[in-house]
């Protein structure tokens, strides 16, 4: 999964909130819904969602071909645990939740969800709440996934590249390593900025 896609659709142009109060709605309702048409129903309006949202071809072969690869690995295991019924109700709550929270991501800025969280976080100054680590959170939150998700690309590139796209360690470790390092230095940005923990 990768980050915004620039776009003059109506998803793009809707407002910030109510996108991510849809999106909760949906990745929330899926897991209320107990019956695998249901959620499957779900599953076809995210599709139109990323039809309406006219997103690069590119851009959502990429997504779906990641979304699947975990979807199909979930569903073996459920499978061979649970049942048959339970795997496909898994599966698709997955594809639902996960697929969601893409699109979201890939039609809203995140400058644009920073300044939504502190305009709604700003009455809870009073509590003591600071409205801009809040922002930052779920800004670093946000950049985090796709920055996470390119990282992955890498390292499995790099891997194919040597000829141990199928070694688990080749993967796993180079990726741990990146992941850990991009830590430090995100640590030693935000040090910079004086965001640490004083009061």
């Amino acid at each position: 999964m990768t980050g915004y896609q620039p776009g003059t659709s109506p998803l793009h142009r809707a407002p910030t909130g109510v996108k991510f109060v849809g999106m909760l709605v949906i990745a929330t309702g899926v897991f209320v819904l107990s019956a695998p048409t249901w959620v499957g129903g779900v599953c076809l309006l995210v599709l139109a969602g990323y039809a309406v949202a006219r997103l690069p071809l590119r851009y959502c072969w990429r997504v779906s071909r990641s979304l699947a690869l975990i979807a199909l690995l979930l569903f073996a295991v459920q499978w061979w645990l649970v049942s048959l019924d339970a795997a496909w109700l898994v599966s698709l709550r997955l594809v639902a939740a996960v697929g969601v929270a893409n699109l979201f991501t890939a039609t809203t800025r995140v400058d644009d969800v920073v300044s939504s969280i502190e305009r709604a976080a700003a009455p809870l100054r009073r509590f003591g709440v600071r409205p801009d680590r809040l922002g930052l959170l779920a800004g670093l939150t946000m950049q985090a996934v796709s920055t996470l998700s390119l990282i992955a690309g890498q390292v499995r590139e790099a891997a194919k590249a040597r000829g141990a796209d199928r070694s688990v360690i080749a993967f796993a470790v180079p990726f741990l390593v990146r992941t850990l390092r991009h830590a430090d230095d995100l640590g030693e940005a935000l040090a910079a900025r004086g965001e640490d923990d004083r009061a």
